[in-house]
C-alpha cells in the first residue's frame, strides 16, 4: 500500500496530538523506508515483472529483515523505546508502536503471498488485494479519505501555510500515488532503491506541516 500508510499516521494525530504528524508518518512507513537501504546493500531483493499483480510490477523476492512479522515488531519496540526515552509520551510510543506494526498488517492485506513471519524461512502470507486494481484503488482511496477526515477535524491551521501545504501534501501524494499505478514500471532495481529513499522527503513535509497545524482536539 502507499495512501493506506499514510491514512494511518494522518488518522494517528487524534490518538496522539503531541506527537508531531512527521513522526506519525514516519513510523507509518518505517518498513518501506528502511527496505531501499537494504536493496542497495543487496541484503534484500526485489525483482521487474510485470503484470506479477494487477496494481504494482514488484515481485518482492526477499525482505526478510525489513518487511517480516518479527522484524516490524523489533523495529516497533526499537522506534517506540526510543521514542518514549527522548519525548516522554507514552500515548506516543504506543501509537508509534502501532502504526508501525500497522504497515505489516495492511501489507498483509494487499500483497500477494510473499510476507515472511519470521526472517529465516518459514511460511509467507498475503491475502492479495494487488490483484484487482479497481479494489485497491477504492480500498486505499476510502482509508485515505477517513485518514484525512480525522486529520483535519483534529487539527487546525495556525497560518496559510498550514492550510496550502496541507493542500499540496495531499495533490502530491495522489499525484504519486496515480504515477505509481498508471506509469511504465522502474527501468532496474537500483532506480527502485534510490527513489525509495526520496520518501524521506515526503517525511520531512509532515514535520514541517506539523509546524503550522495545531491540534484542536483531544482525548
Amino acid at each position: 500500500m502507499f495512501l493506506g500508510h499514510f491514512a494511518a499516521g494522518f488518522a494517528a494525530k487524534k490518538l496522539t496530538p503531541y506527537t508531531s504528524l512527521g513522526t506519525l508518518l514516519l513510523t507509518a512507513q518505517l518498513l518501506d523506508l528502511i527496505w531501499p537501504t537494504l536493496l542497495l546493500l543487496d541484503i534484500e531483493r526485489v525483482r521487474i515483472a510485470p503484470g506479477d499483480t494487477a496494481v504494482t510490477p514488484l515481485d518482492f523476492v526477499s525482505y526478510p529483515w525489513s518487511h517480516s512479522l518479527l522484524m516490524a515488531a523489533v523495529w516497533a519496540l526499537l522506534f517506540a523505546g526510543l521514542y518514549a526515552l527522548v519525548r516522554r509520551y507514552p500515548r506516543g510510543a504506543i501509537v508509534t508502536l502501532g502504526l508501525v506494526l500497522s504497515h505489516w498488517v495492511l501489507d498483509l492485506i494487499a500483497h500477494r503471498p510473499d510476507l515472511p513471519l519470521v526472517p529465516f524461512g518459514g511460511p509467507v502470507v498475503g491475502l492479495g488485494l494487488w490483484h484487482s486494481l479497481p479494489a485497491t484503488v477504492v480500498v486505499e482511496g476510502l482509508m485515505f479519505a477517513l485518514g484525512l477526515y480525522l486529520y483535519t477535524v483534529n487539527t487546525e491551521p495556525v497560518d496559510t501555510i498550514g492550510t496550502r501545504a496541507f493542500v499540496a501534501f495531499v495533490i502530491a501524494l495522489v499525484a504519486i500515488y496515480t504515477g505509481n499505478l498508471l506509469g511504465p514500471p522502474p527501468p532496474d532495481e537500483q532506480t527502485i532503491a534510490y527513489v525509495g529513499h526520496a520518501q524521506w522527503l515526503l517525511v520531512g513535509w509532515g514535520y514541517w506541516l506539523d509546524r503550522h497545524r495545531v491540534a484542536i482536539r483531544q482525548w
